[in-house]
């Protein structure tokens, strides 16, 4: 088992930034590629960003390319999301997930989310 839990959320002025973190414990935090999603409400969950084990891979779709950057420090087990340049719709629940694969189908593990809401 994996246990994640998500911090850094919060209120926001559009413009401007936030980094969430995703603390892991149970498992070899290096063994697992890590990714980062979002839900609002009423809409789907939407994949945000994804890393590989060792933090040389990642992946973003064009909703946040250059605005947010995911990152990982497998000593402290925790990994990153950088949020700049902030929008209203980057408001959310933002959810990070953990596989033993990069860019699975599906995720094995997922924390608990952490809101972020970002004022116009």
């Amino acid at each position: 088992q994996v246990q994640l839990v998500e911090s850094g959320g919060g209120l926001v002025q559009a413009g401007g930034s936030l980094r969430l973190s995703c603390a892991a414990s149970g498992r070899t935090f290096s063994n697992y590629a890590m990714g980062w999603f979002r839900q609002a409400p009423g809409k789907e969950r939407e994949f945000v960003a994804a890393i590989n084990w060792s933090g040389r891979s990642t992946a973003y779709p064009d909703s946040v390319k250059g605005r947010f950057t995911v990152s990982r420090d497998n000593a402290k087990n925790t990994v990153y999301l950088r949020m700049n340049s902030l929008k209203p719709e980057d408001t959310a629940v933002y959810y990070c997930a953990a596989s033993t694969t990069y860019l699975p189908r599906e995720y094995d593990y997922w924390g608990q989310g952490t809101q972020v809401t970002v004022s116009s």
